[in-house]
């Protein structure tokens, strides 16, 4: 059937070309010489050629883009070279869903730039010298396409495998067989935009109105921001419990979601930690001892920043059993060593030589890290307890920092802290002296003189001894 089709648009077209003289306006005066009547569109024509030949499946694309007259012109102005897709390639390895946003009517353009990308204005034999050159098509957009040759005479045509070079050839142009369809970057983004909500008349659904419960008001949305701009709340309120004051998480290129893998981003520090040696504890304690590692992999899949100081395993040695088996004793300590910045061994040493001290907070609120310059590195803290930064940028992926420090700070205790250890203390000794009950407890009495107590009782007579009163 389309053979008989097609044999019947040939001999129709035939017939129009040799009876009736075509000639093709051109908008500019220097073209006009090549469109006066003597250039026809003959049977000889590679256009005729194309509409014929065994490339069925494009010459019908051709048709229902309406390409017909403007490949008219430009054979008659133009010495044309066509690279021509295999009817395979367009019948059975185009994807059905792109082949059907081709054939819409509302996507006539897009199919127009598909096919005028596969035409060159120029002829192009197979009989060239090897390397790469980029002949500009008559897609519009100033849409060109690479050619590159081998050794072996064998070419590609933006990666498309020519398979039958020169398959049909006329005096006014080519016809080169590929393996595969030429997709234009325009029209793979107008397929991918299909259903956008610019594209469709729908309405975006919006949810209810949410009531802030600290207070008691109308949540305002969001202002709109830039992927990956860091998140709006402080990093104390996304630490807190409850999903009421947590932020969404922050948009990014990381991740299957588009998220910042803050998961994969610990486990990579962890792990660095590990293969670089000697800090065994700091990594054994993040994994094993406290949830700190889950903690930290959701802040930074929010958009949160961190910078962690990491004591070495001589300095964790130093700490005591009852350091370590308080309630919550590991999680305080390494929450005085996390800083929720973004800092690498340069800036610190660059702050502290500006501005002579420098205090970092950190997620053990309220407690901040002092930095001073010492000894040509950053010191943390004074006197016994300062740590300095001997091992720097172990770790640097532009979320996560790991320094490297000699010892395990300790803040120094506040107003409020030493008051409620002077409390637990004397409610500790309260509790063991209890002097009251020592003062009122009576002198336990003999077996024998509570048996004649008992039978003075059962007389009726009382008796003179003061261990029966």
């Amino acid at each position: 059937m389309d053979c008989y089709i097609h044999g019947t648009f040939f001999i129709i077209l035939i017939f129009f070309f040799s009876n009736t003289p075509t000639t093709f306006s051109s908008p500019s005066p220097s073209s006009s010489s090549s469109s006066s009547p003597t250039a026809q569109i003959n049977s000889n024509s590679i256009l005729v050629a194309l509409l014929d030949s065994h490339y069925t499946e494009l010459a019908e694309l051709i048709e229902k883009a309406m390409l017909l007259p403007t490949l008219e012109e430009t054979v008659a102005n133009h010495n044309i070279t066509i690279f021509a897709p295999k009817n395979e390639a367009l019948e059975r390895n185009l994807d059905p869903e792109f082949k059907r946003f081709l054939l819409e009517p509302r996507n006539l353009k897009s199919l127009q730039t598909l096919i005028m990308s596969h035409i060159v204005p120029t002829r192009i034999n197979s009989e060239r010298k090897t390397g790469s050159t980029r002949h500009k098509t008559l897609a519009a957009d100033n849409h060109h396409i690479q050619i590159s040759a081998n050794s072996t005479v064998e070419f590609t045509v933006d990666g498309a495998r020519v398979t039958h070079p020169e398959t049909i050839t006329r005096p006014d142009g080519v016809i080169h067989g590929i393996d595969s369809l030429l997709i234009p970057r325009s029209v793979q983004s107008d397929f991918s935009n299909r259903r956008s909500l610019r594209s469709i008349g729908a309405v975006k659904p919006e949810g209810a109105p949410e009531v802030d419960p600290r207070t008691h008001r109308l949540k305002k949305p969001a202002p709109p921001s830039k992927p990956g701009s860091p998140p709006a709340l402080p990093i104390y309120d996304a630490m807190a419990p409850g999903p009421a004051i947590a932020p969404a998480p922050a948009p990014g290129p990381g991740g299957k979601h588009h998220h910042f893998d803050g998961e994969a981003q610990v486990k990579d520090f962890i792990q660095t930690l590990i293969q670089y040696g000697g800090y065994n504890e700091m990594a054994d304690i993040l994994v094993n001892l406290t949830s700190l590692a889950t903690e930290m992999g959701r802040l930074v899949s929010e958009g949160y920043v961190l910078t962690v100081l990491a004591p070495n395993d001589e300095a964790m040695a130093k700490l005591t059993t009852e350091q370590l088996s308080e309630p919550g004793g590991p999680e305080q300590i390494m929450y005085y060593h996390l800083i929720p910045e973004y800092q690498t061994e340069e800036s610190m040493y660059n702050a502290v030589r500006r501005f002579g001290k420098v205090r970092y907070d950190t997620l053990r609120v309220p407690h901040k890290v002092v930095a001073e310059e010492g000894d040509g590195s950053v010191r943390f803290g004074r006197g016994d307890d300062a740590a300095f930064l001997f091992d720097p940028d172990i770790y640097t992926d532009g979320r996560i920092s790991v320094q490297g420090i000699d010892a395990v700070m300790f803040p120094p205790e506040t107003a409020e802290e030493k008051a409620e250890k002077e409390n637990q203390v004397f409610r500790r000794v309260a509790k063991t002296d209890q002097p009251g009950k020592v003062t009122v407890k009576k002198q336990r009495r003999g077996k024998l003189m509570e048996t004649a107590c008992w039978m003075l009782g059962t007389f009726g007579q009382h008796s003179r001894f003061a261990s029966c009163q």
